[in-house]
């Protein structure tokens, strides 16, 4: 049963109306984790970092938040996290309230092994602790072997129901899938949906196949599904579902660079648009096949997050029988097309160019296959193999062409998801958003139409240049000479083949205007 509806009970008000009795029995965000010991899986990775910075900034009270940690390239867990809270997303916080950076204890722990591969100290420490768990620990490439990505977004999930159902103190639960959980549906809505094959049939089968016969069922297995990872997060909403434990489960759409938090435009990862509009500013990417007149559905991480904690203080307060499902998506409240984010993103590029750029940005997006490929032929491979071979030839190493091929793959995997329409329902992101408290409201904002994308565009590509290719502002006017250089370059080379064009049709057409002339002098 729903919040509102428990409310409505006690005060008679209407299921969506939260009326000022009502707020002063609802205690905040805050208070609601006040002295509450918090689990956290996949906080090393993107999302993770800003849900765990944001507890701790918006959350003074908050109890201990323990990070499960892998050791990871002989790195180990403690090292990690040192390495961790010096980033971005806690700066504001070692600044200004170092003292909560001690809420913070790494867990060594695997969520691919059973019991997490705990001790026996630290499991029973979780398991007399904790009362909320975020898992946002996943395997996020869509090429993956099955395995590999079973082990990770399916396995993972069920070890971690096993030691949650343990816990003494439990009280929500949230799991972080994604909006693209469930490709074969016209439309996603706010609910489980049944798997083809069931997730402990499909755990079954990793475990006794090898990986030559894996590898062959695989499409099969995938049944409507476009990659390993949409399938395997299917499977671990399955089970999520049938746990019966206090839990929600948010499904983010593209997650991309911050709103506001930790600071405008971070962003650390190439996933997504991020990769194709770097890719695109450098001049390696100049073709992509997608429908410029659909809808791109983009969710800033902060605005994200915000969600997704909100949802945790919602499982809290309700404790539902069965797992509370929220898409966390813009679904057309603050529309922006994929032909829009193209005509933005180049925008500020231009104005704020990379340094390092292959070639002068140009190109574009079609929804025409056969025109996206014969544009990849002349402006992706022709253009690297002849770069290549210049490098051959004066004693440098090729690079080109291995990087158009990753290219090319990339490509492929994401064109899926940029020529079909998505439809999400987020009715229960709105729902929420509206139960929140006012000083709640502020603090964990949820609103995607409380931005222009035009202003978040330019500190999307600004954070890019500067958080994941670590360029400093201070390069900027430097960047903007050279990329001047590149412009006027261009522009003689597209001068160029335009005159060399023209000769060429010239000389092709010349003889029979010759024949023609002829052809009137002796008719006269």
């Amino acid at each position: 049963m729903k919040l509102t509806e428990n409310l409505s009970e006690t005060h008679h008000a209407e299921k969506n109306t939260v009326n000022s009795t009502m707020e002063t029995q609802l205690p905040s965000i805050p208070e609601w984790f006040r002295n509450r010991h918090v689990l956290v899986t996949g906080a090393t990775g993107f999302m993770g970092k800003v849900l765990v910075s944001k507890l701790l900034s918006s959350c003074p009270d908050i109890g201990t938040i323990f990070l499960l940690v892998r050791e990871k390239k002989g790195v180990s867990p403690a090292t990690r996290l040192q390495s961790i809270i010096q980033q971005v997303p806690f700066e504001a916080l070692r600044d200004n309230h170092p003292e909560r950076l001690k809420k913070l204890e790494v867990i060594p722990g695997d969520v691919t092994m059973d019991d997490l591969d705990l001790t026996l100290k630290n499991k029973e420490r979780l398991l007399q602790d904790v009362s909320v768990v975020f898992h946002a620990a996943a395997n996020v490439k869509f090429d993956t072997p099955l395995r590999e990505a079973i082990t990770m977004n399916t396995r993972g999930v069920l070890n971690l129901i096993a030691l949650a159902k343990q816990m003494k103190k439990l009280e929500s639960l949230v799991h972080i899938s994604t909006a693209y959980s469930h490709c074969g549906e016209k439309v996603l809505e706010e609910r489980a949906y049944s798997c083809p094959i069931s997730p402990e049939k499909v755990m079954t089968l990793v475990d006794i196949l090898n990986d030559e016969i894996l590898t062959e069922i695989t499409p099969k297995l995938l049944h409507d599904q476009p990659n390993t990872y949409a399938f395997t997060k299917s499977l671990g909403e399955d089970l999520i579902y049938k746990s019966n434990l206090p839990a929600g489960v948010a499904r983010p759409s593209i997650v991309v660079a911050s709103w506001k938090e930790p600071v405008p435009g971070w962003i650390e990862n190439l996933n997504g648009p991020t990769g194709l509009m770097i890719g695109g500013a450098k001049g390696v990417i100049r073709t992509v096949h997608c429908d410029p007149d659909l809808l791109m559905d983009a969710m800033p991480c902060d605005i994200a997050i915000n969600a997704i904690i909100a949802l945790a203080w919602r499982v809290g307060l309700e404790q539902p029988d069965k797992p509370i499902f929220m898409n966390v998506t813009e679904s057309g409240e603050n529309p922006m097309t994929w032909s829009k984010s193209l005509e933005l993103g180049r925008k500020h590029a231009l104005a704020n160019p990379f340094s390092g750029i292959l070639w002068y940005p140009r190109g574009g997006i079609t929804k025409f296959k056969y025109l996206h490929l014969v544009r990849v032929l002349f402006f992706h491979l022709l253009p690297a193999y002849f770069i290549d071979g210049m490098c051959r030839l004066t004693g440098n190493k090729p690079f080109l062409v291995r990087v158009q091929d990753k290219v090319s793959w990339g490509l492929k995997l994401v064109q899926y998801y940029t020529i079909k329409p998505w439809i999400f329902r987020n009715d229960g992101m709105k729902e929420l958003r509206q139960q929140l408290l006012p000083v709640d409201k502020e603090v964990f904002f949820m609103d995607t139409t409380a931005f222009t994308w035009d202003d978040y565009m330019k500190a999307y590509v600004l954070g890019a240049r500067q958080y994941i290719l670590k360029e400093d502002p201070s390069t900027l006017p430097f960047s903007r000479k050279i990329f001047m250089i590149y412009w006027i370059v261009d522009c003689i080379v597209l001068s160029s083949l335009g005159i060399l064009f023209v000769w060429f049709l010239y000389i092709l057409i010349s003889p029979f205007l010759f024949t023609q002339k002829l052809v009137e002098v002796i008719e006269l």
